[in-house]
């Protein structure tokens, strides 16, 4: 029998959500995304403790032994650098969410991260590097991809945000599902559908206006919920799904419907770039995207201090 998971992987590339090497190396996918959260509760399991080991001694090496920062950044790498070793495919290392809103700062902190996958061996083209879609972090998109390093833009809620990034030429965009169904649920929201989901809505508007307009941008849902969200989306570009979730489509037989393609979509030559006015605004003009958008960055934020936090102790500790 063919699992759901199985078919999936005829239309969609399977990306695990999860900085768990063992899981990443049981569940095979072909890429992988990680974030402050995920780093977080890397560095807190003893069973990852030897990566601590590797990043000091990875930020000593560059001559920044004694800097938190540079050692947090190292973290990242050696972790993705491990990651990249049970996949395939590509790796998302994120910047540190306090920058989303300074496109200088982020794009230095995206060098210095290549900088250091370049003194790990590691290949660049398999290393995207994850920023906020603030106004800032699509504009620092904009830069790095010029410069050739390949760009992830997540926390997207709002279509403007989707389509800035793509204009911008990022690689691709991580539209969340999850957080737009819970928002809307506390708000009063009763969904008796799928298709009544607003995150499962929203990943589809985006999708289809992207393919319309002929941006290659790779469209990848994230933050869900349950399975049905994810089938609701199968043929989307790629899909960002935890380990729970990877392993509840692996072990269903039941068939599965592609509810998204790119070949019948009808051409949009018409339309006009999003200029910073109308994307501040239309965040400014979405309460949902203005509140996720912003939670997303604090919470980010916080476990990046945390992360930090847990390097000192271990610091003072070694």
């Amino acid at each position: 029998m063919t699992s759901k998971r199985q078919q999936l992987e005829q239309w969609t590339t399977v990306v695990a959500d999860t900085g768990d090497l063992e899981k990443i190396a049981a569940l095979r996918p072909h890429d992988a995304t990680t974030n402050p959260s995920l780093l977080l509760a890397a560095a807190r399991d003893e069973r990852f403790r030897y990566l601590l080991d590797q990043a000091r001694e990875l930020a000593r090496e560059m001559g920044h032994g004694d800097d938190l920062a540079w050692c947090c950044d190292a973290f990242a790498c050696v972790a993705g650098q491990a990651v990249l070793e049970h996949i395939p495919g590509l790796v998302s290392t994120e910047v540190d969410a306090r920058l989303s809103f300074d496109t200088a700062a982020t794009v230095a902190k995206a060098r210095r991260l290549m900088a250091l996958y370049r003194e790990l061996g590691v290949d660049g083209d398999r290393v995207l590097i994850k920023a906020a879609a603030t106004w800032e972090g699509i504009q620092a998109a904009r830069i790095l991809e010029e410069e050739g390093i390949h760009c992830n833009l997540t926390l997207v809620f709002a279509v403007e945000q989707a389509l800035a990034a793509a204009e911008a030429g990022a690689t691709l965009i991580s539209p969340f599902v999850g957080r737009i169904r819970d928002w809307h649920v506390k708000q009063g929201l009763e969904i008796n559908h799928i298709d009544q989901d607003p995150g499962v809505q929203s990943v589809r508007r985006i999708f289809h206006l992207l393919k319309a307009r002929g941006l290659e941008t790779i469209v990848m849902g994230a933050s869900f919920r349950n399975a049905a969200e994810i089938e609701a989306l199968a043929g989307c570009d790629r899909l960002t799904i935890s380990p729970a979730l990877l392993d509840e489509l692996g072990n269903d037989d039941g068939k599965l419907e592609r509810r998204l393609e790119d070949t019948n979509v009808e051409p949009d030559t018409e339309w006009q770039p999003v200029n910073e006015a109308a994307f501040r605004w239309s965040l400014n003009d979405n309460p949902m995207a203005c509140d996720l958008l912003s939670d997303g960055i604090r919470r980010f934020a916080a476990d990046q201090r945390a992360l930090e936090q847990r390097l000192t102790e271990e610091e003072i500790a070694a």
